[in-house]
């Protein structure tokens, strides 16, 4: 069986940056190594299909990763033959593994009986997960959930990881019909753990440092994989690092943000001004999580729809008091738009305040 690439931070609990599609793209990738590496990225998912080819802005994710960290490349499909022929060409290039999309709980996808709408039909992930690990002699991997909308589905699914000896699965602690509603169910991960003859990465709204470790205490997972709330706080996986060694956090300021925003914000990658603001309040969902826990910075910064509104939004509330420190967890009862994690899209104009 391929062994997982050793990282720089054993034997400390496992970190990855989670797979969201439109978001972690090779410019996040670098942006978020800048503030603290995780050991694991997980690229966008390669749609796999009869007649696909591998998709060239996703692949530069690989070909142009500089950040020192591994990179799984993800696929999504059903059609067997196809995603053997796309993993086979993925191994030619330089990557950690390949990973199996077994989550994704949009509709317009499931619906396709891909991602998430796999789990409906443990006989098939039989057969890809077979046909996979014959073709890849590199780490083969699993995202998935606890089930399509049964949480019992999961040891049937489980079984198969076993029987296939998958090398490494980031188990999201809701089913597919959940999406991103509800606690998730660390109890399941757990058992899952428990389970399983692989490691096992503890995924789901996992929002800060003390979470993380929290998390781990109770899964015994062998690492965490955040997602959204990486997106808000990009130091977070130094943050775990720091809590799992017992060091003082890093905190960062408001103007640390606003710096992270300039970061984001000159993506080297040419496309429109309208586009560009879109793209940046799409990630400043999550960022103003953090900020004030009226909801100030979000219900502000949504309103505006040029870069020139949208900066005066971010150096009003931000460079005022510069050396003040966001939080270090998500302020309860404001919501973000995470509809795009794992390839859902809509808009991002949403109530701020949850009901």
């Amino acid at each position: 069986m391929p062994s997982l690439p050793v990282t720089r931070n054993q034997p400390f609990s496992l970190t990855a940056l989670a797979p969201m599609q439109d978001v972690t793209n090779q410019w996040f990738m670098k942006v978020v190594a800048e503030y603290g590496t995780p050991d694991y990225f997980f690229t966008e998912f390669f749609r796999v299909n009869e007649t696909s080819r591998l998709e060239k802005p996703i692949l530069t994710s690989i070909t142009e990763n500089d950040t020192g960290c591994p990179v799984f490349a993800q696929m999504i499909g059903e059609d067997i033959p196809a995603l053997v022929r796309n993993a086979r060409e993925l191994c030619n290039y330089e990557i950690a593994g390949i990973d199996l999309n077994l989550g994704c709980p949009a509709p317009r996808v499931y619906r396709k009986n891909v991602g998430g709408g796999l789990l409906r039909d443990p006989e098939r992930v039989d057969r890809i997960l077979g046909a996979l690990r014959e073709a890849v002699n590199l780490p083969l991997t699993v995202k998935m959930r606890l089930g399509f909308e049964q949480r019992s589905d999961l040891d049937n699914i489980l079984k198969l990881v076993d029987r296939h000896n998958i090398d490494l699965v980031s188990l999201h602690g809701r089913t597919v019909k959940d999406m991103y509603r509800g606690a998730v169910d660390y109890h399941l991960i757990g058992k899952a753990v428990a389970t399983v003859n692989c490691p096992v990465l503890a995924n789901g709204n996992i929002s800060s440092a003390s979470h993380a470790i929290e998390v781990l205490r109770q899964t015994q997972a062998a690492g965490v994989m955040v997602g959204r709330w990486a997106i808000g706080n990009p130091w977070i996986f130094t943050q775990i690092r720091q809590a799992q060694c017992g060091e003082p956090l890093t905190i960062p300021t408001f103007g640390d943000v606003r710096g992270y925003i300039d970061r984001l914000w000159h993506n080297p990658h040419p496309v429109p001004e309208r586009a560009r603001v879109g793209y940046l309040k799409l990630y400043l969902n999550y960022v103003g999580q953090n900020i004030d826990a009226d909801g100030a910075f979000l219900r502000q910064m949504r309103l505006a729809q040029t870069a020139q509104e949208l900066f005066a939004v971010c150096d009003r509330i931000l460079l005022q008091e510069p050396e003040y420190p966001i939080a270090l967890s998500p302020y309860l009862g404001l919501v973000s738009r995470h509809d795009r994690e794992m390839g859902c899209q809509t808009s991002s104009c949403e109530p701020i305040v949850a009901k």
